[in-house]
């Protein structure tokens, strides 16, 4: 990871326990769909912020859905340094369990470090990767076999072919059998860096991650870093990029001038196309969904772009675009916007109160649910550690009336202001 991505998790809580967690509730919300130029939809929604009474650190959100207890569960990193702990919510995310520590040392203590790419494989069985164990280790992947109860039996992170690092952030892709439900095969995405290039590769396992395939190097994905796999309708297989900070932005090194593209395969993943890019700045972190009508969701945070507020402070949100042509184009004028903050602070550390990831899944119900890690309660002074964190919530669906015809924004420029630069207010 950059050395900038890492000074954003270098974050410190005084209190060492875990406090007691009050019952967050959902709130009403309102969502907000672009129509061009037209008047913007509004859209009833639920929001909470699950972690308001911990007044902890609390980042990186990863959330799966197992079916078949109808449960939610929910991997974060709390405290510093970051810890993977989980929880479960049997509502449909209204109301969460207390956080547990994924695993337990000797000491009692939470023993493995960041976790990152929660994926549910069926049956019971997760797989996330974790940074290591807390004061030692090596990168792994940890895995479970009761739905998250417990989790062992953890295998290293192997480097790259070429011998690289190798760094992930994304949760693999998982293929199954469509009469069995079983897993055939996981795709997993990781890159490498040399000063300021990165290079994303791609490698498969068929047995539930234990082994894998030599690692691939994607020619397409040379600037991409973190890359989404994800399976759209048709069959073909997207990789939804982070890219790299753009040349033309000399001198620019905080990751939040990383862009964001797509990249579709339709091999199965052996081969790719070039990147269409949708933000050249700003935008990353992406999570998709696939709707029963084969439409394509993805949500990602926004960490530059939006002008500042009324009173001179940088703005941060969260939104989701859609494709209806598995992919290929997306429909930029017609965007959501599921929640926007005012980061409250200016100066070098303006970017503290952002987000640094989604993560959406598909309800039973038919509704969208996201979260995403905040910094807006970030009370630190300009020397301090940053503290607390949130994640958030919002259950929302997408709009069912009909939008303009408008595509000013789709038919720009990649790299122009009417695709990067935005004013959320209205």
């Amino acid at each position: 990871m950059r050395t900038l991505r890492d000074l954003t998790w270098l974050i410190i809580l005084g209190a060492g326990s875990a406090p007691a967690v009050g019952l967050a509730e959902w709130q009403l919300h309102e969502i907000r769909q672009l129509n061009g130029m037209g008047a913007q939809f509004r859209l009833p929604a639920r929001f909470q912020i699950v972690t308001e009474s911990w007044n902890r650190v609390v980042a990186v959100p990863y959330i799966v859905n197992m079916p078949e207890k109808d449960r939610l569960l929910m991997l974060v990193g709390c405290d510093y340094p970051h810890r993977a702990f989980v929880l479960t919510s049997d509502d449909r995310g209204a109301t969460w369990t207390d956080p547990r520590p994924a695993r337990v040392g000797d000491d009692g203590k939470p023993s493995i470090g960041l976790g990152t790419s929660l994926a549910y494989l069926g049956k019971g069985k997760l797989i996330f990767y974790a940074s290591g164990s807390v004061g030692a280790g090596q990168p792994s992947r940890w895995f479970s076999r009761d739905y998250g109860l417990t989790w062992g039996d953890s295998v290293l992170l192997a480097p790259s072919s070429d011998k690289k690092p190798w760094h992930i952030w994304d949760p693999p892709l998982i293929d199954r059998n469509p009469r069995t439900g079983k897993t055939t095969q996981l795709a997993e995405t990781g890159y490498a860096q040399t000063g300021t290039n990165s290079q994303a590769y791609i490698r498969f396992s068929s047995d539930e991650g234990q082994t894998w395939s030599k690692s691939t190097k994607v020619p397409q994905w040379h600037g991409a870093n973190e890359v989404s796999l994800f399976h759209a309708g048709n069959g073909d297989l997207l990789a939804a990029c982070r890219t790299d900070v753009p040349r033309r932005m000399k001198g620019k090194t905080l990751d939040h001038y990383e862009g964001l593209g797509i990249s579709i395969s339709k091999d199965d993943g052996r081969t790719w196309s070039d990147v269409n890019k949708l933000y050249d700045y700003g935008r990353h972190h992406p999570s998709l969904v696939l709707m029963p009508n084969q439409d394509i969701v993805m949500t990602y945070v926004v960490r530059l772009g939006y002008v500042d507020d009324r009173n001179g402070f940088p703005q941060f949100g969260i939104e989701a675009v859609v494709s209806h042509n598995h992919g290929v184009t997306w429909d930029l004028d017609h965007r959501y916007l599921l929640h926007v903050w005012s980061g409250k602070r200016k100066g070098k550390t303006y970017w503290w109160p952002s987000s640094q990831a989604t993560s959406s899944t598909l309800l039973s119900d038919g509704a969208i649910l996201t979260a995403f890690g905040t910094g807006y309660r970030i009370q630190a002074g300009p020397d301090s550690p940053q503290a607390p964190r949130d994640v958030g919530l919002i259950k929302w669906r997408p709009n069912t009336k009909p939008v303009n015809s408008e595509r000013a924004v789709r038919d720009a420029a990649f790299d122009s202001d009417l695709r990067n630069v935005f004013d959320p207010q209205e």
